[in-house]
């Protein structure tokens, strides 16, 4: 049985996850970190159960301390999931991260930290399968098509732009495709960010609407020939498999894996 801890209960994220971890045979949920107070059970909140008599914590080291969970699964915000994945390997928790918004030195002291402690730990930009196999399959089709963009659209209360999905898509296209500034070369914004962020030449623009929940398109231009490669998730139950296959398998790791593609 798995032992686990949530961060982050309350957002549609943590509410399904919550939900999922509870229903699992081979999981038990021991523990929520929340950002205020809401009682010292979950079943105190009116989002849950009253079944769910799981208690509640406001600081993660006194979460670690008295209950020691095997895994924490990270669904707060991009402002503390830094500080909360240090805390756990400096603890010997395993974290799962599906909060985006590490810098790339905040990503590389973490692999470092998790490589000297020999403990497992994953970062997921996205949970959704589907969403794993279009970045697989960007990086691909980036050996054939060099010129891309990439569009992501989200709901209005996605705190970061542009995506972690986003992100770590175009992170993996620069691995094969040359590094080059796209478009007319005296091309000119005519309105600041028309043309979107760069990542190593890369346009990626970010879209956020109400009624969106995680969607992305990578568009890749060639003589006479469009070819766009899409994801959409409609509901956050998209994400519960990935989920729940992260927690299972990083209790076999003992280093920091970044996207699910390298474990799948």
């Amino acid at each position: 049985m798995i032992r686990v801890a949530i961060g982050g209960p309350r957002g549609k994220m943590g509410q399904e996850a919550v939900h999922t971890i509870m229903n699992n045979e081979n999981m038990e949920l021991v523990a929520v970190l929340d950002h205020r107070e809401i009682g010292e059970l979950l079943s105190e909140s009116p989002e849950f159960p009253a079944s769910y008599d799981v208690p509640v914590f406001l600081d993660l080291d006194t979460l670690i301390t008295m209950i020691s969970p095997d895994v924490f699964l990270d669904l707060t915000t991009p402002h503390q999931v830094f500080e909360h994945t240090k805390l756990c390997l400096q603890r010997n928790v395993r974290p799962v991260i599906g909060t985006t918004g590490f810098t790339d030195e905040q990503l590389q002291h973490c692999t470092t930290l998790a490589k000297n402690n020999k403990l497992g730990c994953i970062v997921a930009p996205n949970f959704a399968i589907g969403a794993v196999l279009m970045m697989k399959f960007a990086a691909m089709a980036a050996v054939y098509f060099p010129d891309v963009e990439i569009i992501e659209m989200h709901h209005d209360q996605k705190l970061d732009a542009p995506s972690g999905t986003a992100y770590k898509t175009a992170q993996m296209i620069a691995e094969v495709r040359p590094s080059h500034k796209q478009g007319h070369p005296n091309e000119e914004e005519t309105i600041a960010g028309a043309r979107g962020a760069s990542f190593d030449g890369i346009p990626i623009h970010s879209v956020r609407l109400p009624g969106l929940i995680a969607h992305q398109q990578v568009l890749f231009g060639g003589e006479g020939q469009l070819f766009t490669l899409r994801h959409d998730s409609f509901n956050r139950q998209s994400f519960m498999s990935g989920v729940t296959f992260s927690i299972n398998q990083v209790m076999d790791l003992t280093e920091l894996v970044y996207g699910l593609e390298n474990i799948l």
